[in-house]
């Protein structure tokens, strides 16, 4: 169902987390076409800073995106733009916990600005903003 903009205040809160897994790395390694020996190639990897193999930053991106669309704004939004931080890597079998919330409400234009961060056990690996169009009510029309 979707969410109007006049459903919506500053402060509004989702929260998520998933576990990223070898297949979650495999799959978008095959939709994306990204194969980076950093994120498919264990004897690679391990020669990297990161020590082991780190799943695409697009991917835990993806989970923002994911936790937008179904809570906050939730469904109906329109992605416009994105700002994103990388602070950290994230493992193969890391838990990343996700939070939006509704920072800024454009009324003139119905644009949602959602800060968002990703962590994993309580420390920052993404943070950042994006900029998400929302549909208004129709009013109905007054009778003639």
């Amino acid at each position: 169902m979707t969410r109007y903009f006049e459903d919506l205040s500053v402060g509004m809160a989702a929260e998520a987390t998933r576990l990223v897994s070898e297949a979650d790395v495999a799959a978008f390694a095959a939709v994306s076409g990204d194969h980076n020996p950093v994120h498919m190639d264990a004897a690679y990897a391990a020669a990297t800073p990161f020590r082991a193999r780190i799943a695409h930053g697009a991917l835990i991106a993806s989970f923002v995106s994911a936790l937008m669309a179904a809570e906050v704004p939730g469904p109906g939004g329109i992605y416009i733009s994105q700002t994103v931080n990388f602070r950290r890597p994230v493992k193969i079998g890391d838990e990343v916990a996700t939070k939006v919330s509704i920072a800024a409400l454009d009324v003139t234009k119905s644009h949602v600005t959602i800060a968002f961060e990703c962590s994993v056990a309580g420390r920052t690996v993404m943070d950042g903003e994006a900029l998400v169009i929302v549909p208004r009510r129709r009013r109905a029309r007054a009778s003639v």
